[in-house]
């Protein structure tokens, strides 16, 4: 693991003893920037609701969390979490890739540092990247989409892809826990000095998936206008997650 030294100590916090940070977009974005002229290889993650409760009952991903270099906060619910848990932070910690996708393509130009995105679909990707490179004409930028296999031939192809490009950032959108199992096994092999966990950014960012009213992404309801728009996969994820989120919290509170 990369050394922590540039992350302020005071931004960490912990929830069912998953540690992760309440950074700006800007200190975020600094950071990353920062990691990817060094050489050593840095893990981006992120906790939202779905990752806490994920984390509870799965060891290997509380500990791939644990591990990372940096964990930044997606999602209100988790901000509303740490507020009644008494943790020391503000709303304005609150990122979520689809809102700073840009700002590093723009910080990633304007430094020459490279990205490739591990992520969707053939048509979500090349969408996303064409309009990344509409916009940031001299960013140094390539993807590969998500759909093979993440063992053998097909996945070592991949790898090779990768590594033919020798990005400063790979972002690596599966969903999770998929996502961060294949950077755990997989980061040792690929020529990356940052890698990031990036869930459906893409998906997102291309416009491929609705994500609602900027009034209810500003202001916590984001959850809802997704299980909306999908209920049949995410029904479980927020009507049964969310609760039991809140549950879980309760009953770590009062074991305080």
């Amino acid at each position: 693991m990369a050394s922590t030294q540039d992350i302020n100590k005071t931004s960490e916090l912990e929830l069912f003893g998953v540690r992760f940070h309440a950074l700006t977009t800007h200190q975020l974005l600094k950071l990353i920037t920062l990691r990817a002229r060094q050489d050593d290889k840095t893990i981006v993650s992120y906790v939202n609701i779905h990752t806490l409760n994920l984390a509870y009952e799965l060891k290997w991903y509380k500990d791939f969390l644990n591990q990372a270099d940096l964990v930044y906060c997606d999602g209100f619910g988790v901000i509303l979490g740490a507020i009644l848990a008494a943790r020391n932070i503000k709303l304005e910690h609150r990122q979520t890739c689809p809102d700073w996708i840009e700002a590093l393509a723009a910080a990633c130009e304007e430094k020459e540092l490279s990205i490739f995105y591990l992520a969707s679909d053939c048509h979500v990707l090349q969408a996303s990247l064409e309009k990344l490179r509409q916009r940031f004409p001299r960013l140094k930028i390539a993807g590969h989409h998500g759909y093979f296999s993440k063992y053998g031939y097909e996945n070592e192809q991949v790898i090779g892809r990768i590594n033919q490009f020798k990005p400063d950032i790979l972002g690596v959108g599966f969903g999770m826990p998929t996502q961060e199992a294949w950077i755990k096994a997989n980061k040792g092999k690929i020529e990356a000095n940052v890698f990031i966990s990036i869930g459906g950014c893409l998906d997102y960012y291309s416009d491929s998936v609705f994500r609602g009213p900027r009034f209810f992404t500003d202001h916590g309801f984001e959850w809802l206008v997704r299980l909306i728009v999908n209920p049949r996969r995410l029904w479980r994820r927020y009507i049964i997650g969310n609760p039991l989120f809140f549950f879980r919290l309760l009953k770590e509170t009062l074991a305080d």
